[in-house]
């Protein structure tokens, strides 16, 4: 009885477990930004990065604040303009809000935003390894989940504790990769200076009022969820097996 209740949780948990990674690394929303320019002068920079001295007349017509919007995962990077401000970003680029003129890039191997503009071959050269990285071990980790599933599935029920075990192993690699993409998303955009560079290389060539607002997106959020039901599952299938070796074997 208690060995049923235990594989019913374990089961569920698993489930939950392949459920959230799955939607985390089939959804692009990984990452949510925003880039604007303020195109009217503010008394020292005029347009083009003009300096505007005392007693300078600057004529401005039809000019308009256009903010970019970005989100980015797994499979693809995409964008859009439009003339509003980034106070609701989050709602702005949901899967429902959003305009047809979308134009979407591959971004395997794709780190934003980075590029050959704003950093040497070096740096990034680096980078595409990095997201190289990033894209196996999210890879590694997607597939262990949705092995470990068909395996614990082939076990039911009760019929061979090594399939548990086996099972509740891929659960817990599963974890451990996808716990090791979100940390090294989070050193990508909070910790290395690779965004800090891409916004001095805009403001200094492109726009001297350039601003990017970064986010977190669903399919980030989701992730942490999954790998908690991930490693649950994991040891509630290592112990079953255990279990089922000790009382029938």
């Amino acid at each position: 009885m208690k060995l049923s209740v235990a594989l019913f949780f374990a089961g569920l948990f698993g489930a939950l477990a392949a459920v959230f990674v799955l939607l985390s690394f089939g959804t692009d929303y990984w990452l949510l930004a925003s880039e604007t320019c303020d195109a009217k002068p503010d008394g020292s920079i005029g347009p083009g990065g003009v300096i505007v001295e005392r007693g300078d007349v600057v004529m401005v017509e039809g000019i308009e604040n256009i903010t970019t919007f970005y989100h980015e995962g797994f499979f693809w990077r995409c964008s859009f303009g439009a003339n509003v401000d980034d106070n609701n970003l989050l709602w702005r680029l949901w899967l429902t809000n959003q305009p047809h003129s979308k134009v979407c890039m591959h971004a395997y191997l794709f780190p934003f935003p980075v590029s050959h503009q704003t950093h040497n071959a070096t740096d990034y050269d680096s980078a595409i390894i990095y997201r190289g990285f990033w894209s196996i071990f999210m890879l590694i980790g997607v597939a262990a989940v949705v092995v470990g599933g068909f395996i614990i599935i082939c076990a039911a029920p009760f019929a061979s504790y090594r399939l548990y075990k086996t099972g509740g192993g891929l659960f817990l690699t599963s974890g451990l990769f996808l716990l090791c993409v979100v940390v090294m998303y989070v050193l990508w955009v909070q910790v290395l200076d690779v965004v800090g560079l891409y916004v001095d290389h805009q403001r200094s060539v492109v726009c001297p009022g350039f601003q990017l607002s970064l986010n977190y997106g669903l399919s980030f959020m989701l992730a942490p969820i999954g790998i908690f039901f991930c490693f649950l599952a994991g040891l509630l299938f290592l112990l079953i097996g255990r279990s089922i070796q000790i009382h029938y074997h």
